[in-house]
C-alpha cells in the first residue's frame, strides 16, 4: 500500500510541472498588458518600464517562469497588480471558502446522486427507475447558472428565506459552524450539486444494474443469501468506481465554480479569478490558476490512495 501511494505520488511531480508550464504560457499568450490596470492612460515612458521592471514583466518568459517557479516553491506567489497585496494571502482566504462550498456541494450531490443512482439500478425498467433517470438527466441538462439566478428569485427575492449573495454576516472571513452562516451557503451549494448529483446517479445505476446481472450475485442469490447480504456485495464492487467519480467531481467543482461563485458573490477562487480576470492581474490570476490545477491534481491522488485500499486489485493492474 506504501509504494502503490509512494509511486503515484512521483507520478504527481511531472503533471505539477507540466501544469505549472501550460498555466504561465496561457496568461502570458493572452491579449492585453497587466499594467494597464494600474497605471494612467498618460503614464510616461520612464514611469512604465520601471514597473515592468518591478513586477519583472521586462525579462525573457523563460527567465520568468523560472524565477515565479521558484518563488512558488517557497510560498511566494508574488503581489497583486490590482491590489498591492500578497497573492498567496488573498488566494488562502478565497480557497478556504472554495472548499467549503464545494465539499458542501459535493456531499450534497452525492448522496443524493448515490441513492437515485442505487434505486435506479435495483429497481431497473420500473417507475422507480425511470423517475430517478429522469432526475439525474434534467440535473445534467440544466445550466447551473441558470437554476442559481431561478434559486435566488424564488427562495431570496419572492420569499425571502435566504440571502442572495455574499459568504456570511462577517464577509468574507467571517466563518462560523452556525445558521446564520449556513443560510448563506445553503443556495450555491444546492446549485453546484446538480450537476455532480446527476453524473453520479447515472454513473451508479449502471455500476449496479451491471454487478447485479453478473454471475456471482446470482450464485449468491442461488445459495439462500437474503437480498440486504447480496446488496452488501454489490455496493463493495461499486464503490471504487463510486469514489472516482466521485473525487473527480470535486475535482471539478474546486476549479470550475467561476460562474456559480460570480452570481452568488461567493468570496472563493472563481469570484477571485473573475476579478482577476477583468483587471488583467496577472500574478493573480497565476498564482490561482496554479492552486486550482493542483487542488484537482492532490484529489486526484487522494482517489487513486483510496480505490487501492477498497479494492487491492488496484494495486496490482
Amino acid at each position: 500500500m506504501l509504494a502503490y501511494g509512494f509511486k503515484r505520488l512521483l507520478h504527481v511531480i511531472p503533471v505539477a510541472i507540466g501544469v505549472s508550464m501550460v498555466c504561465f504560457m496561457l496568461i502570458h499568450i493572452a491579449p492585453g498588458d497587466p499594467l494597464a490596470a494600474i497605471l494612467p492612460s498618460d503614464a510616461s515612458a520612464e514611469l512604465q518600464a520601471q514597473m515592468r521592471s518591478f513586477y519583472g514583466l521586462d525579462r525573457p518568459l523563460p527567465v520568468q517562469y523560472a524565477l515565479w517557479s521558484w518563488r512558488a516553491l517557497h510560498g511566494d506567489l508574488g503581489v497583486s497588480i490590482a491590489s498591492g497585496r500578497p497573492v498567496l494571502g488573498e488566494i488562502a482566504s478565497a480557497s478556504l471558502n472554495s472548499i467549503i462550498l464545494a465539499v458542501a456541494a459535493t456531499l450534497i450531490g452525492f448522496t443524493l446522486g448515490a441513492g437515485l443512482g442505487f434505486l435506479a439500478g435495483v429497481f431497473r425498467g420500473k417507475w422507480i427507475d425511470r423517475i430517478a433517470s429522469a432526475i439525474s438527466m434534467l440535473g445534467v441538462s440544466v445550466p447551473h447558472y441558470w437554476l442559481g439566478m431561478v434559486l435566488v428569485i424564488v427562495f431570496s427575492v419572492r420569499l425571502g428565506w435566504l440571502p442572495a449573495m455574499g459568504g456570511g454576516p462577517g464577509g468574507s472571513d467571517g466563518r462560523s459552524v452556525d445558521w446564520e452562516y449556513l443560510r448563506y451557503l445553503i443556495l450555491p451549494a444546492i446549485t453546484m450539486s446538480v450537476i455532480p448529483m446527476g453524473i453520479i446517479a447515472r454513473t451508479i445505476r449502471s455500476l449496479v444494474a451491471d454487478i447485479l446481472a453478473q454471475d456471482f450475485t446470482q450464485a449468491l442469490a442461488a445459495k439462500g443469501l437474503m437480498t440486504r447480504q447480496i446488496l452488501r456485495h454489490v455496493v463493495r464492487n461499486a464503490a471504487p468506481t463510486a469514489i472516482s467519480v466521485m473525487g473527480l467531481q470535486l475535482g471539478y467543482l474546486l476549479g470550475g465554480s467561476i460562474l456559480i461563485e460570480t452570481v452568488f458573490s461567493w468570496p472563493g477562487t472563481g469570484f477571485l479569478l473573475n476579478g482577476a480576470i477583468f483587471s488583467r492581474d496577472l500574478p493573480v490570476l497565476q498564482g490561482t490558476i496554479l492552486v486550482l490545477a493542483m487542488f484537482f491534481v492532490l484529489v486526484n491522488l487522494v482517489v487513486d490512495v483510496l480505490q487501492s485500499a477498497i479494492d487491492p486489485r488496484i494495486q496490482r493492474s
